[in-house]
């Protein structure tokens, strides 16, 4: 059995479970397409190891199936669907929520490594074998949780490694850095989603991230896909989704609360 069909089967095995000892680790199957959805990212790593995905953000579609790695730098505002799925081959796919000290630790182990240009703050790649050797080498600490506190952060770091040297690494080593373009850019993003609903001038979002107006704009939307103003709009629509679905509001008080 190969190295990607182990690593299906630990995560068919674990779909669907909270990992309490490793909650940063989940694994999301479907076994249908979805229709489109809006959701925000947090920094993660998404290996597909069945069917396909659809990820709309800003004006670009990626499209991204078995054997791809997906890696998400920053709060995105994006959205998706499963666009190949079925009872007898579901989607399924193992994702890892980003922990920058990891990074950091393992750039410092490594003598340090010069910031590449990025001009997004997303990007997938096929996983060539040593990564996905890494990823389920990781992936089978969930069949063996009591190994879990002492091997855990050994195989996150070797999986972290292989992702550093592939074609993903300008994108974490810009996670690590603190005064990278992305670390500003995501202080202002983290800025306008706490005060979403209010009235935000590119002059306030651009001085949070210490930025001139002009080129926080442009280095905002080569990151996100999206205008500042765009981004603000996209959380308060997202916010706006998850009132009335969970709290079932007016839609007109819905929308005075998001702004």
């Amino acid at each position: 059995m190969t190295d990607l069909a182990q690593l299906k089967a630990i995560a068919l095995r674990h779909a669907g479970r909270p990992q309490s000892k490793m909650p940063r680790v989940s694994v999301s199957t479907f076994d249908r397409p979805s229709e489109p959805g809006w959701l925000v990212y947090d920094p993660v790593v998404c290996f597909v190891l069945q069917g396909a995905k659809q990820v709309f953000i800003g004006d670009q579609v990626l499209e991204y199936g078995a054997g791809h790695c997906m890696v998400v730098a920053a709060e995105l505002a994006a959205m998706g669907q499963i666009s190949e799925a079925s009872p007898e081959q579901p989607y399924v796919a193992i994702n890892l929520y980003i922990d920058p000290e990891v990074i950091s630790t393992l750039l410092l182990e490594m003598g340090g490594m010069p910031e590449l240009p990025m001009d997004k703050g997303f990007g997938f790649s096929p996983a060539g074998p040593a990564l996905i050797e890494a990823w389920r080498r990781f992936a089978e600490l969930l069949d063996r949780p009591s190994e879990i506190p002492v091997m855990a952060r050994h195989r996150e770091h070797e999986l972290m490694f292989r992702l550093l040297m592939g074609p993903q690494g300008a994108l974490l080593r810009q996670i690590a850095g603190t005064g990278s373009r992305l670390s500003h850019i995501r202080r202002a993003m983290a800025w306008i989603r706490e005060h979403y609903a209010q009235h935000l001038s590119i002059e306030a979002m651009a001085r949070v991230a210490g930025m001139s107006e002009s080129v926080f704009h442009r280095h905002f939307k080569a990151i996100t896909g999206l205008s500042p103003l765009q981004y603000q709009k996209q959380i308060r629509l997202h916010d706006a989704r998850r009132r009335l679905i969970t709290k079932r509001s007016e839609a007109a008080t819905v929308a005075y609360a998001v702004g």
